[in-house]
């Protein structure tokens, strides 16, 4: 059975690995271990590229995500889709009293739009027989709906976080998790290599 996985690389690094030490994560091992018995023939990770706000200390983070990037395009059967931030001021109310505070808000855009997009599109060419999506983003429900029910064919939804949203549970095909063992056997090893030269695991990753 050919798998088609689509992650939403922010959902997987905030739910899954932001506070733990498996961030170097070879996604198609951990595909493979999801999935095994099957051929894993296109992953696709959707993400945006890291923007560092005024009040933000860690200036490393775009040179970590630079770096785990290029450690992804070493697999082959990988495509990164690229997503944008868009930072604005907005009033929102205060907690504990009266009145509206300004702040900067900083949100990623077209993640979602771009999952569905490649998932119903993938779809309908008729490029995969199973679906694999990795997120707990309940706006995918109606592409997801879409894939099952028009085109009969299953989704599977393995939320990055402890559990799915409720909407997203209801309408997939199945869902699944990601267990610390298997993130652990998922890492990549601590210096891989490319066309360029040497891609070495991040001090702070370690």
């Amino acid at each position: 059975m050919r798998l088609h996985v689509y992650i939403d690389g922010f959902n997987l690094y905030y739910g899954c690995f932001k506070n733990s030490k498996y961030k170097w994560l070879n996604i198609n091992k951990l595909s493979c271990l999801l999935f095994p018995n099957h051929e894993i023939s296109k992953i696709k990770y959707f993400t945006a590229l890291v923007k560092i706000r005024e009040n933000d200390s860690d200036y490393d983070k775009p040179n970590r995500q630079q770096v785990y990037l290029r450690a992804l395009k070493t697999l082959p059967n990988v495509e990164i889709i690229k997503g944008t931030f868009l930072t604005h001021s907005i009033l929102m109310k205060n907690a504990e009293e009266k009145g509206y505070t300004k702040v900067i808000k900083t949100e990623e855009k077209g993640t979602d739009v771009n999952i569905a997009s490649h998932l119903i599109n993938d779809g309908y060419k008729g490029l995969y027989d199973m679906a694999i999506v990795i997120s707990n983003d309940s706006d995918l429900v109606e592409p997801i709906k879409i894939v099952i029910e028009e085109l009969n064919l299953p989704v599977v939804v393995i939320s990055p976080y402890e559990k799915n949203t409720i909407e997203l549970k209801k309408i997939a095909s199945f869902v699944k998790k990601i267990r610390e063992g298997v993130l652990k056997e998922s890492q990549f090893a601590g210096i891989i290599s490319d066309s360029v030269g040497d891609i070495v695991l991040p001090e702070s990753w370690r």
